[in-house]
């Protein structure tokens, strides 16, 4: 499948054409989501609509190669986790789709990245190798026109220089940290920004509690000085990004969509609004499996907004925006 198909979709009836052409290819091309069709005694050729489309359990990334290519694979994204948690393998074939989703998605919902300093403090993920998070933000610091983008591990002082100086002159700043990094920030100096945007990817990795988002967001909103406190939502095994501008409300690009599952039936959808397990489309994952049932708890709002309120319980702790609402 061209990629250029992906990301030129127009309404829900594109989505789902493509959707469907893509579920086609991966149950022929994709081993591993060929046999779990097979032990549920589906056959690929009787789906016709996307609602009855079987969402294969995020777990098997930690197991088996999930591909849908036979081409060489660039680049192992690997998950973040704790010692002797076994890690997640996103193997990927076409770097290219990965710069174009993310690019083009933040680009929907923030205009230009070359418009802004990337100012990105993202200790645990840059001292380890395979994060995908790492890739997307060195990519973005590359287009980047500011001199001044970079990466930020403990020099929090240099930081907080460079983030006032650069609000204080009107520069369009996007901060985006993991959780207990940028508390540690406020925990340095109290902010009073106007031309920045702070964007949390969630995750304490054991260097503080654990606390709900409004409890999170509050924080950062008063060390900041700012009304909103922004969030990413994303994983290893996607290479696609959802969005949220405050309050805990995500929104998808085109080519992502977002279903809720029965807590008590995996293979029976809710109605919107109600909460239930979170099953992803993500188009961008051509050529691994672009329908994942994740071990997060969440609501759709509408087709292109969701909440994410929490995970199944002994799921693993997981890297971007865990917090239990």
């Amino acid at each position: 499948m061209k990629f250029k198909e992906i990301f030129n979709l127009s309404n829900q009836l594109d989505f789902d054409r493509v959707a469907l052409k893509m579920f086609h290819h991966q149950a022929e091309n994709n081993a591993i989501y060929k046999s779990f069709l097979n032990l549920l005694g589906i056959e690929h050729a009787s789906i016709y609509s996307v609602k009855d489309i079987p969402f294969l359990p995020i777990e098997f990334f930690k197991s088996h190669e999930i591909l849908s290519s036979n081409d060489p694979v660039q680049q192992t994204f690997l998950s973040s986790g704790t010692t002797g948690m076994t890690q997640s393998k996103h193997y990927v074939t076409d770097l290219n789709i990965y710069v174009e989703s993310f690019t083009r998605g933040f680009e929907q919902f923030y205009g230009p990245i070359e418009d802004y300093s990337i100012l990105a403090l993202l200790p645990g993920y840059l001292e380890r190798k395979g994060s995908s998070l790492i890739y997307m933000a060195d990519k973005m610091i590359q287009k980047s026109k500011s001199k001044h983008s970079g990466f930020y591990l403990h020099n929090l002082n240099e930081l907080a220089e460079k983030l006032e100086k650069l609000d204080s002159k009107g520069e369009k700043i996007l901060l985006i940290g993991v959780s207990y990094a940028l508390l540690d920030l406020i925990e340095l100096r109290k902010f009073k920004l106007k031309n920045t945007t702070v964007m949390e990817t969630g995750g304490m990795k054991g260097r503080r509690k654990e606390m709900v988002r409004e409890e999170l967001h509050q924080l950062l909103s008063d060390g900041f000085g700012l009304a909103q406190i922004h969030s990413e939502y994303g994983m290893t095994e996607l290479l696609s990004q959802a969005y949220s501008k405050g309050e805990g409300v995500f929104e998808t690009p085109a080519w992502m969509k977002i279903y809720t599952r029965d807590p008590e039936d995996a293979f029976s959808l809710q109605p919107m609004g109600k909460t239930g397990g979170i099953n992803i489309i993500d188009l961008a994952n051509a050529n691994s499996c672009s329908f994942i049932a994740t071990q997060d708890l969440g609501r759709s709002i509408n087709e292109h907004q969701f909440e994410i309120l929490g995970r199944f319980d002994h799921s693993d702790i997981r890297g971007c925006n865990l917090m239990v609402v």
